[in-house]
């Protein structure tokens, strides 16, 4: 698009030209006349650029381009200076109308903008609000226990630790989310970066009676990334495939090397999702499970398009569901970026 500069320079431009070629065709007696209409043409692209204010600066500039014609050997009939005169008073009308439309068209869609803005506010707000209830509701309960010297107070300090792990978590979520994302890249082996990600995940999926595999190259690709932040990405993923599986199903978990590219392959046997929740799985505080901030996806995906990469999900329900992450293998890239 072009600056406003240059814009205004190409609006003075047809402006000019238009005058231009007026005088010329007067001076060869030519009977044509149809460059009067063409002054519409820069009127309107000013009111599409600039507004009201924009639209009437151009017309002005118009008349006073066009006053000349007028005047003497210009205007050789009382119905020629009419005719002028008609044209001024309609272009300005045009110019008034143009303006004033896209005006208030645009503040139309600024308040669009602002009320789906202060919409997105109050649903993060809402949600973030119920996802620290529960757990403040488990620590005061059992604060009141120990207070009260009920049950075994071991038991309800390990309570209490656990559910303000779980508050911080949330809290970390939203702020991770929320701020730009800071990388620190280096050249890293995929093999070493996937497999420790599988590794984090064991466990819980050890406790879901899923099996968890990975299918690795021998030779791991290299390539630069964070380290941290794309290990996080992928236990995210991994960890929401291990969640949506039952008991005595497998998660697998694969590298393809590509020629320019690699993709980190995440495949589930569970339900599976439908068309709409697969549309929606990246957007914030969006989830299915009964805890849960509904970040993970949506930070995970922050994470890979930071570092170039795309990710993608290929699901239907009784089918399971296939996460893709492509990241390219040699990228130009600063040591740290800020997204």
């Amino acid at each position: 698009m072009f600056g406003k500069k240059y814009f205004i320079a190409a609006i003075g431009f047809i402006l000019i030209a238009l005058t231009v070629a007026h005088v010329l065709i007067f001076q060869n007696l030519s009977p044509l006349v149809v460059l009067e209409e063409l002054y519409y043409i820069p009127i309107f692209l000013a009111a599409l650029r600039f507004g009201l204010q924009g639209a009437l600066l151009t017309y002005l500039l118009a008349t006073l381009l066009y006053l000349p014609f007028f005047f003497g050997e210009w205007s050789l009939t009382y119905l020629d200076v009419v005719d002028r005169t008609l044209h001024l008073l309609s272009s300005g009308l045009f110019a008034f109308i143009a303006g004033f439309l896209i005006d208030r068209e645009r503040r139309r869609e600024k308040q669009a903008q602002q009320d789906r803005s202060l919409k997105g506010i109050g649903q993060a707000a809402t949600a973030i609000v119920h996802d620290l209830k529960n757990p403040l509701i488990t620590i005061l309960g059992y604060a009141g226990r120990i207070r009260e010297k009920k049950g075994d107070p071991v038991q309800a300090a390990q309570v209490i630790f656990e559910a303000a792990e779980n508050m911080q978590r949330i809290v970390h979520d939203v702020l991770d989310f929320a701020k730009p994302m800071q990388l620190s890249c280096n050249t890293e082996e995929v093999n070493s970066i996937v497999g420790k990600a599988v590794d984090s995940c064991r466990a819980r999926a050890e406790d879901a009676g899923v099996t968890l595999t990975a299918e690795l190259p021998e030779q791991s690709p290299c390539i630069d990334v964070d380290r941290v932040q794309v290990q996080r990405a992928l236990v995210n993923l991994i960890n929401n495939a291990v969640e949506a599986s039952n008991s005595g199903q497998r998660v697998e978990v694969a590298v393809v090397p590509e020629t320019d590219s690699l993709r980190i392959v995440i495949r589930d046997q569970g339900a599976g999702m439908d068309r709409e929740t697969v549309g929606a799985a990246f957007k914030p505080f969006f989830t299915r499970k009964s805890g849960g901030t509904g970040l993970g996806m949506s930070i995970a995906r922050k994470i890979i398009e930071s570092h170039d990469g795309r990710i993608t999900i290929d699901s239907r329900p009784g089918r399971g569901t296939t996460i893709t992450v492509k990241l390219p293998i040699e990228t130009d890239r600063e040591d740290e970026r800020e997204m």
